[in-house]
């Protein structure tokens, strides 16, 4: 099966994962500078170094597709929350319609990932040179 073409699903995605990376680690500094880090880490790290062959050029750790849907589907949520923790009213509800957005465009990259077979053994780990 063929690799959709998301250039659309691309940028919604993107701009949904800006708010996350800004929004998370501000709702949760008010607790905690630790927890803001960390948030960066997870929100930033973990989609760098997990993801599906074939969804992206570099891979560093290869991991099914619902791994990958599992990554987006955290990004999209920290998104919609922290911005209705952080930010007006007016500015929550635009994050929420952006991410919802973002759930309607991915459906035909996400059927892809969930039928990607699963990586063979020697795939899964890539040395980082080339």
């Amino acid at each position: 099966m063929e690799r959709p073409d998301d250039s659309r699903a691309s940028v919604l995605r993107f701009a949904t994962e800006l708010v996350a990376w800004v929004a998370t680690p501000w709702a949760l500094a008010a607790y905690s500078w630790v927890l803001a880090v960390l948030s960066v880490v997870v929100l930033i790290g973990l989609p760098t170094v997990f993801s599906t062959p074939g969804d992206k050029a570099q891979v560093i750790v290869a991991v099914p597709g619902a791994v990958t849907i599992l990554l987006v589907l955290t990004q999209l949520a920290a998104a919609v929350a922290a911005a209705w923790v952080v930010w007006p009213v007016w500015a929550a509800v635009a994050v929420s319609v952006l991410a919802t957005a973002t759930l309607v465009t991915e459906r035909p990259r996400w059927r892809w990932l969930s039928a990607a077979p699963e990586a063979p053994a020697d795939a899964r780990r890539r040395p980082l040179r080339s």
